[in-house]
């Protein structure tokens, strides 16, 4: 039986972020949201229902939104990044730019502008911190517990990070049950043990068995699928050629192979073979 990877955005938007989708997702994101507020939202309504196209799908800069409103009028952006475009930091601020200045319009008072919390599911490390779940708020320099305003807030969640924890507290920690369901890599026996422990992730399993019923979801999944894998090559032999040229180079220049093996991690053979053809 195929195994279907949750965190492809386009089964995740699937299970997590369309209408009848919000138990699951209002687990999720008090699981997320736990360690910086003080209770947890009620309820929470999915905004947008995004239209996928086959241009979507093959668009390797796309990414799929989930957008929501709490009951505080709060409004959360998820986004899962599972490529790494060196631009993420960048990105997100953008994201919650956009959301927090819809609401402006002539005559807003500024107290009505909604808090903006964004977060951002990614498969590399982009914040160079020990921890896989990470939070942001605008803090004054020194004095690091004064936070200016709480109308923004962004997470990351790094799956690479998660992956490497050990002892992980599925019994009593919602997220920890979160990411090891959504991480394609978990153990079945793992990964059957917390779909039974917990109501939303089972809502969510049974709404993936579902769609995953559909042949025209199968076509764009796996579409998407192959896109992410003929991005990941394309970047693999975009740096293997790099390394040869930086090879080649540095055997003109008089570099001995073994110096260039410690450089470009390429094989003495490899190297050699470089050498011979010049």
């Amino acid at each position: 039986m195929e195994r279907f990877n949750p965190l492809n955005d386009y089964l995740f938007l699937k299970i997590m972020g369309e209408k009848g989708d919000e138990v699951q997702l209002l687990a999720f994101l008090n699981a997320v949201l736990a360690d910086s507020r003080q209770k947890p939202i009620k309820l929470v309504k999915i905004l947008e229902n995004r239209v996928i196209t086959p241009e979507i799908l093959g668009n390797k800069t796309s990414i799929l939104d989930i957008h929501a409103l709490t009951d505080e009028n709060d409004k959360a952006e998820i986004e899962v990044q599972l490529k790494d475009l060196h631009n993420m930091e960048k990105r997100t601020l953008l994201y919650w730019a956009r959301e927090y200045t819809q609401a402006i319009s002539a005559g807003v008072d500024y107290s009505e502008l909604p808090r903006v919390i964004t977060i951002n599911i990614v498969n590399f490390d982009n914040i160079k911190l020990n921890r896989f779940h990470t939070i942001f708020h605008i803090r004054e320099d020194i004095e690091k517990d004064y936070v200016l305003t709480d109308v923004l807030e962004i997470h990351f969640l790094n799956m690479v990070k998660f992956r490497k924890t050990e002892n992980k507290d599925i019994k009593n920690n919602v997220l920890c049950r979160c990411l090891t369901y959504f991480d394609e890599k978990t153990p079945e026996n793992e990964l059957m043990e917390v779909i039974k422990m917990d109501a939303a992730i089972q809502k969510a399993n049974e709404r993936l068995n579902f769609v995953t019923q559909d042949k025209d979801f199968l076509r764009n999944y796996h579409m998407r699928q192959m896109e992410m894998s003929d991005w990941t090559t394309g970047i693999n032999t975009a740096i293997e050629k790099n390394k040869l040229e930086m090879a080649k180079n540095a055997l003109t220049n008089g570099f001995s192979a073994d110096v260039i093996h410690g450089i470009t991690g390429l094989s003495i053979d490899d190297i050699m073979s470089l050498q011979n053809d010049k």
